[in-house]
């Protein structure tokens, strides 16, 4: 089999090669077929079953190897065969050579993939026969993805050849027929006149409306297709249901309550979500308060004497429950309800896609209807499936805030921003802190450089940073609590006191029962969204963490906008959400703040860039804060000063990355921010001295030149002489 497919390589290899070698591409170009318009002509009306046998043979070979020139050769279909051997050539064809890409790819490819990726492809396996046909049909009729790939991916299922072949044959005709049609029209001009014909100018017409036509029938037999067997409401209680009252929750319900909707939030536990109870606002107040104490630990750095931190654990929890006491009027039922949404105690689950069981507080149960609905549950922590790991009553962003006394030792699980966060609080608060990270670096999404200035601070303030670290195992010796890491071949052994896992986020879908309306997750826990934020259904949306792929919350707002938008006005006009500028920032001293592209991701895409670099201890705000440490990072493409994405590292980086959050959304280059007066001496002030960074590597040389001639002219050639005659008496 093995020496099969090499042969098989080999020889689409010398047929690919043999193309381009032979000047292939240049004959399936419209120039090449009307300079042998008449030549053509001419021998397929002498030997027209052989020419068409050749043709229909060589639009196989065509499409089975995916070159290039198909729409070429169906445009001369049209223009020497007419439409009806024209179309009957090009359809069987295509269909031949289509199914022989499939069968091809299935061969090379499949059994490969199916054993790296088995449960990816098993689970693809069965949307393809659930609605496989259907699937391919649309992506034949419009032609998003060019026809190629469509082939070459189709192989790598457990779609049946017949199937693809037939549906092939039928989705593909409308189209073929139109571009036949085209040729036909083509091949019938002879004179200039000709070109304003009636028949000429609707062929062309109907091959610029087709793509809109076919647009429009995909959507509506999609929503055909995908409503039946449901049988809508002949009215309904709301135009909105909104299932959870997080940040994502709480957007789409005042967005819907402005528009004057009438609108429901169902939420079973706290409104405000993670945000508000376990995650930002509670994180930040503790981050403040390990601030404090390090700036009193340090307090010789701004001349003044350094003290013991001897703080209290259970006044800095107590203070952050009164942080999330002061925030909480913000998310409240009552504040909602004032502003028009009716805030519903419960829990909800489908029973189709425009109606929900809700089960009340009280036990009371009832059904909501609404012509759109959007899941906003979010996540929650992921806990992974060490052994042991949970007879450690382990610590998460969620129950985190429920401590009363600090751990002297602390495991922390995970290198991403929260696990990096939460650390860092920690050993500033005067825990011992161990934060074990399997991968090679901390924070990992972003570049090295960046990781490892955070690296290096963490190790200055006590944390024992252990990177390249798995955790295997959990045990409790001799009344001690202990880990277990496999660390190159050996195991690391590693005491504790508490253990915090921060290795991710899985979505809350439990309890929806999504699977009575069709809807399966994906591999990662979250469910899978259409660009307008929509899911199975037009009238079901997502947004927040239970979509992705951000697990932010002004990820989850920006996203609501777009699933309440949609849900109350998708049937007039629908919009694709925008993740071109998405900043974030991770709040660990140094803070890491990144909008855009990295180094990294700007190598890994094979995209060029120039990258500007502005050290903050060249910053003079900085500098009289004694937070001179870090950089800015700017990404360019070369020779323009549009911004690809930038990074700043360092004290207030959150703050300083909004100006190129801004430009990069409105289309401002670095010159423009060059160009805004800045007040002195101020922490963005870091912005416009990138830009001069960018602004002094781009300077015009030949300019400068010239006008330095100029300048020099100006001053006159007696003062050039007294120049000399000074430097002639200072060598005396």
């Amino acid at each position: 089999m093995k020496s099969g497919k090499l042969w098989l390589v080999a020889l689409i290899v010398i047929a690919v090669a043999a193309f381009w070698l032979a000047g292939g591409s240049e004959w399936l170009t419209l120039d090449t077929l009307k300079q042998n318009r008449e030549a053509l002509e001419q021998w397929n009306s002498e030997h027209f079953s052989l020419a068409l046998t050749l043709y229909a043979l060589a639009y196989v070979l065509v499409t089975a190897l995916s070159l290039p020139g198909a729409a070429v050769m169906t445009l001369a279909g049209g223009a020497l065969f007419g439409n009806l051997f024209g179309l009957a050539a090009v359809s069987l064809a295509s269909t031949i050579g289509a199914s022989v890409a499939f069968l091809v790819a299935r061969f090379l490819l499949r059994d490969t993939l199916r054993a790296k990726y088995r449960d990816t492809v098993a689970r693809i396996d069965r949307g393809i026969e659930k609605d496989g046909a259907f699937y391919l049909a649309t992506l034949r009729l419009v032609p998003v993805f060019p026809f190629f790939l469509i082939n070459l991916t189709m192989g790598l299922t457990g779609m049946r050849l017949w199937t693809y072949a037939w549906v092939s044959w039928l989705a593909m005709l409308p189209g073929t027929f139109v571009y036949v049609n085209a040729g036909t029209q083509l091949g019938q001009v002879e004179a200039l006149g000709d070109i304003v014909s009636g028949d000429l100018l609707l062929s062309f017409a109907l091959l610029g409306l087709f793509p809109l036509i076919a647009k429009f029938v995909v959507s509506f037999l999609r929503r055909r297709k995908v409503y039946a067997g449901w049988q809508k409401p002949a009215h309904f209680d709301y135009n909105l249901l909104v299932i959870g009252g997080g940040s994502a929750g709480l957007v789409s319900a005042y967005i819907a309550a402005a528009v004057k909707a009438k609108v429901a939030l169902i939420e079973k536990d706290k409104m405000g979500g993670d945000c508000l109870n376990t995650g930002c606002v509670p994180s930040k107040a503790l981050i403040r308060s390990a601030r404090a104490a390090d700036t009193l630990r340090h307090a010789n750095r701004y001349g003044l004497e350094s003290v013991p931190v001897k703080g209290s654990f259970r006044n800095i929890m107590n203070r952050v429950k009164d942080v999330i006491a002061q925030v909480e009027p913000h998310d409240s039922p009552e504040r909602y309800r004032k502003l028009g949404v009716d805030c519903i105690s419960g829990e909800a689950s489908f029973v189709s896609p425009w109606e929900l069981e809700v089960t009340h507080t009280d036990g009371r149960a009832e059904r909501l209807t609404a012509r759109s609905i959007v899941v906003a549950t979010g996540g929650k922590p992921a806990m992974p499936p060490i052994p042991g790991l949970k007879d450690m009553n382990p610590l998460t962003s969620e129950n985190l805030w429920e401590l009363q006394d600090q751990p002297e030792r602390l495991l922390v699980l995970g290198g991403g921003p929260i696990g990096c966060e939460l650390a860092h609080a920690f050993a500033r608060l005067g825990s011992q802190v161990v934060q074990v990270e399997r991968g090679e670096r901390l924070l990992p999404r972003e570049d090295a450089d960046v990781a490892d200035m955070v690296r290096k601070q963490f190790e200055e303030d006590g944390i024992r940073v252990l990177l390249g670290h798995a955790a295997a195992e959990f045990r409790i010796e001799e009344g001690e609590k202990v880990a277990y890491c496999e660390h190159e071949g050996e195991r690391v052994r590693i005491p504790f006191d508490a253990v915090l896992v921060a290795v991710g986020r899985a979505a809350n879908t439990s309890g929806l029962h999504l699977e009575r309306i069709g809807i399966e997750t994906l591999p990662n826990g979250t469910v899978p969204v259409e660009e307008d934020m929509s899911l199975r259904y037009p009238n079901v949306f997502a947004c927040g963490d239970v979509a992705g792929p951000y697990q932010f919350t002004h990820a989850a707002a920006h996203q609501a906008w777009y699933a309440a938008v949609n849900g109350l006005f998708g049937q007039f006009k629908r919009f694709k959400v925008d993740y071109r500028v998405m900043p974030w920032v991770t709040f660990t001293s140094p803070e890491v703040a990144r909008v855009g592209l990295s180094e990294a991701e700007a190598k890994e895409k094979g995209i060029a860039y120039e990258l500007t670099r502005y050290g903050l201890d060249d910053l003079d705000r900085a500098i009289a804060e004694s937070e001179a440490q870090g950089f800015i990072k700017v990404l360019t493409p070369p020779g323009k000063d549009r911004i690809l994405g930038a990074v700043v590292v360092g004290a207030h980086a959150g703050e300083i990355l909004s100006e190129f959050t801004l430009a990069m959304k409105h289309g401002l280059g670095l010159n423009k921010i060059l160009g805004t007066i800045h007040p002195y001496p101020t922490w963005n002030e870091a912005a416009k001295y990138a830009a001069g960074e960018w602004k002094r590597d781009h300077a015009p040389a030949g300019v400068l030149r010239l006008l330095e001639k100029l300048h020099g002219w100006r001053r006159g050639k007696s003062g050039q002489a007294n120049r000399k005659q000074m430097s002639a008496g200072k060598g005396v």
